[in-house]
């Protein structure tokens, strides 16, 4: 019965050391997570100024018509973000955008409807090594979801795992703009990716590879002339330079996900 009564009051007096633990513990957890939410919307802050302010360089009568060379990347303490890292870009008045910035696709279609109001601009959005980087077989360590496209008839597992920030990203940016996503991929793989990156439907439009633009073998280039878009409301976020080869002066280049 001593025993007993030892083991009781012995538990008893441990009680209080476990609560402590366990509420420090929340509370460490708790700080983490609230530290993660704020370097988020830091991120998308800094992510909203810089397109306005790119938007501004494209509609400047000092800049029109101009392209632009990537200078640097900025010190890492000074774009501590969970999206892309960022690139410095500055404007040069010695290079000449090519012709195809006035041109018109010779049927005078477009591949994306009109919209309601002139004065919205647009982002168009690379999806892969931008928004996702992808893979098949064997399965990663690491991927947030799995999708099995039927490509050319054989079905195919791809392990998809977003950019951190990614979810926010879209969130934000398709409160005050239009989001497009311009991919090179296949339909039935990046309509199916899309279908569970974006379920609640913030991209207005999806583009695949039949819409792009193809020269030589595996070589796709996104037209940024033939969407139906004033081009001085138009930036492209993208990796791959060769993308937006016609119209460089409304890209803005992100370092590749696979890479990072």
């Amino acid at each position: 019965m001593r025993g007993s009564n030892y083991d009781y009051q012995h538990h008893r007096q441990l009680l209080p050391r476990n609560n402590d633990r366990q509420s420090k513990r929340s509370s460490i957890l708790k700080r983490k997570y609230f530290s993660v939410i704020s370097s988020i919307k830091k991120s998308i802050k800094k992510c909203h100024r810089r397109l306005i302010e790119f938007f501004s360089e494209l509609e400047g009568a000092k800049h029109r018509g101009k392209g632009f060379v990537i200078l640097h990347r900025e010190e890492a303490g000074r774009c501590q973000t969970n999206l892309s890292p960022r690139l410095q870009l500055e404007f040069k008045d010695d290079v000449d955008l090519p012709d195809i910035l006035a041109l018109r696709d010779k049927n005078g279609t477009r591949l994306l409807p009109p919209l309601a109001s002139y004065k919205t601009r647009t982002i168009v959005l690379d999806l892969d090594e931008t928004l996702v980087h992808s893979s098949q077989d064997p399965p990663p360590k690491t991927y947030d979801f799995m999708i099995k496209p039927s490509i050319y008839g054989l079905r195919m597992n791809f392990y998809v795992l977003k950019r951190p920030g990614v979810d926010e990203f879209l969130e934000a940016i398709s409160k005050k703009y239009e989001a497009v996503v311009f991919t090179a991929g296949l339909k039935p793989y990046a309509s199916l990716l899309l279908d569970i990156l974006d379920p609640k439907g913030l991209i207005s439009h999806r583009l695949y590879r039949d819409s792009c633009k193809q020269l030589g073998r595996g070589r796709f280039i996104k037209d940024l002339s033939k969407i139906g878009r004033d081009l001085k409301q138009v930036v492209i976020v993208d990796d791959n330079p060769k993308s937006y080869t016609l119209q460089p002066a409304n890209a803005i280049p992100i370092k590749d996900l696979k890479m990072t």
